[in-house]
């Protein structure tokens, strides 16, 4: 049931509702019973340039209705109303992941041990030693990325020997972003790996001087050896992915994270990867706003399956029937095997324009999706990538003009990370109304990127700056949970500083954020991609009611700081969905985390070491 999408209807919606609110609607919802909630005796970020702050706010409806002095909206409470007391605290508007692997996040995130945020890579190595303790036979210890040796303060990779001293019978599985793995002696031994065994293309198994594999498995540039290793690890049961997810949206709630775009992923497929969430969004409201994009599995059947899925799913339906929740969006991030290209910073430059019919498989599926009015988000990490896609799309354009169709023109679609990108570049992805959904990979890779690239490449990678410039649609996020972390104050400290999270300068002023549009960027600016802007990214009249209490004041805090933050108090559609410190009494009970051996029931998630 393809239909036509319609964005600008949101938006229209959205921007009636907050005219009536702003006027009319006031009286009557105070009249038939006061807000839902106020917050009062804040310091209320809005978004809105001509009254960014204010000290407080009414909800009702899971809407904005009314911004303020505490005076005005104190005279809004009624006996049923829910009175948040700030506490003189910072607010911002709900945080959205622009680029995050959500749902395959929480398929996975109660079998790993996360080593994002951690300074110690001695500690590191304690967790795993520790772990070995309460895992049962047959499991494995996995640190599957979103950690870079720099933030260590030994600044370096484990070894396989110390992975072995850490776990000497238990196999051991940790992923360097995109770019290699370390598996220890017992791990080797679990997979069956030998000199002779095979590896997929563009990746090797290393050999030491013995003539045996070493543990290291290495990307040159492909990840798929990567992806391979992580099917073949033990799986969690329907049941425990359904409590994997509650807890890791719960975890995206700590930071202050009410909506992500979801661009589906590798090894990573639809449906029947995506019950944990659907299950949750089938329940009822969720605690965060998925919109998600379909991502094919099969190679050279890429328009078979959007052709498939264009049959049975509508764009912009909510597949669940609920009222905020998991929202199908469109096609992507991968839409052709053939015309891809990876983020290794320690490998050379992929050249997909080498593959014989790259350029006839992209063009057929982004006809389709065009077509039918799919938006649609494609993976590009280099000038040159982009170059030879956008050579594709610009001939699309013209072709679907000629046609009698829209083309390009108002379909939303966007290259993702586009970190190399050139000024002349951006010009032409403007003119084809397209857009960049940025993340801060850089903050992970950027010393491995420097090594390669050298400085002057470095600063301008991405140039934020020359984008903001042309008027390009931009929204930040993370690219979470592999190849960065899913921690947004990263990709935030980054944004805003220029450094990695081991403190390396990696890009140059013209290019930094200021607190403000840094904040613009990872809240309205990423909504641009569900077609949102005028329903979320804002703290004023008519918008979705999502926001974050702050533990520190973003916009005041020291810089170093800024990785520090956390979320006291995050709502979503006017619910509580997270509460700590003075507001964990408001926190929703989540039921225990499955299996009982998870290593996030003893540590946690993000380990926010600078706390």
């Amino acid at each position: 049931m393809t239909r036509s999408y319609q964005p600008t209807r949101r938006a229209f919606i959205g921007s009636s509702f907050a005219a009536l609110a702003a006027s009319s609607l006031t009286p009557l919802w105070a009249a038939a019973g006061g807000a839902d909630m106020i917050v009062i005796n804040a310091n209320i970020y809005t978004g809105d340039r001509f009254q960014p702050f204010v000290e407080a706010m009414a909800i009702a409806g899971g809407r904005i209705v009314v911004t303020g002095s505490i005076a005005r909206i104190s005279e809004l409470r009624a006996k049923s109303t829910q009175v948040i007391d700030a506490g003189g605290r910072t607010i911002i508007p709900g945080l959205n992941d622009s680029h995050l692997h959500a749902v395959r996040g929480g398929r996975f995130y109660a079998t790993e041990l996360r080593w994002d945020g951690l300074t110690s890579l001695a500690r590191g190595l304690d967790m795993i030693a520790a772990q070995v303790k309460r895992i049962p036979k047959g499991q494995w210890v996995r640190i599957v990325g979103g950690w870079s040796p720099f933030q260590f303060t030994e600044k370096r990779m484990p070894t396989v020997e110390e992975l072995d001293r850490a776990a000497p019978d238990t196999p051991v599985f940790v992923m360097l972003l995109y770019s290699q793995g370390l598996i220890n002696r017992a791990g080797i031994k679990a997979l069956g790996i030998t000199k002779d065994t095979v590896p997929p293309k563009g990746t090797r198994y290393e050999i030491g001087p013995d003539g045996e594999p070493t543990g290291r498995l290495l990307c040159e540039p492909y990840p798929n050896i990567l992806y391979q290793t992580i099917g073949q690890l033990p799986p969690l049961s329907a049941a425990d992915q359904v409590t994997s997810t509650m807890h890791w949206y719960r975890e995206l709630n700590r930071f202050g994270l009410t909506s992500a775009i979801d661009a589906g992923g590798g090894g990573h497929t639809f449906p029947q990867d995506y019950g944990g969430t659907q299950g949750l969004a089938a329940d009822g409201p969720m605690p965060l706003r998925i919109s998600y994009f379909l991502f094919p599995q099969r190679s050279g059947h890429e328009l078979e399956d959007f052709t498939k899925w264009g049959a049975d799913h509508e764009v912009g339906s909510n597949s669940a029937k609920t009222v905020n929740g998991f929202v199908l969006e469109g096609g992507g991030e991968l839409l052709a095997f053939k015309s891809s290209d990876y983020e290794n910073f320690l490998s050379d430059r992929p050249d997909f324009t080498q593959t014989e019919g790259w350029d006839k498989d992209l063009y057929a599926v982004a006809q389709y999706l065009a077509a039918n009015r799919w938006p649609f988000r494609i993976h590009a990490t280099y000038n040159e990538s982009i170059k030879a896609m956008l050579g594709v799309f610009e001939r699309l354009h013209r072709d679907e003009i000629l046609a009698g169709r829209a083309g390009l023109t108002g379909l939303r679609w966007a290259f993702d990370h586009a970190e190399t990108i050139e000024a002349d570049t951006i010009r032409r992805v403007k003119r084809l109304d397209g857009a960049i959904a940025l993340q801060g990979r850089m903050a992970y890779g950027g010393e491995f990127f420097m090594e390669r690239y050298g400085r002057d490449a470095t600063f301008k990678s991405p140039p934020l700056g020359w984008m903001l410039k042309e008027g390009l649609p931009v929204g930040l996020g993370t690219d979470g949970t592999r190849v960065a972390s899913y921690h947004p104050w990263s990709t935030l400290y980054w944004a805003v500083t220029g450094r990695t999270v081991g403190g390396t300068e990696v890009l140059g002023p013209e290019h930094r954020l200021s607190r403000a549009q840094a904040i613009n960027l990872y809240s309205r600016g990423s909504a641009y991609f569900s077609g949102e802007e005028q329903l979320k990214g804002r703290i004023v009249p008519g918008q979705y009611a999502d926001f974050a209490i702050l533990s520190e004041d973003f916009f005041s805090v020291p810089v170093d700081r800024i990785r520090a933050i956390e979320s006291v108090l995050t709502v979503t559609d006017g619910r509580v969905v997270h509460g700590a410190g003075p507001f964990e009494d408001l926190s929703p009970t989540l039921p225990p985390l499955s299996p009982d051996w998870s290593p996030v029931r003893e540590y946690g998630g993000f380990q926010n070491d600078l706390a």
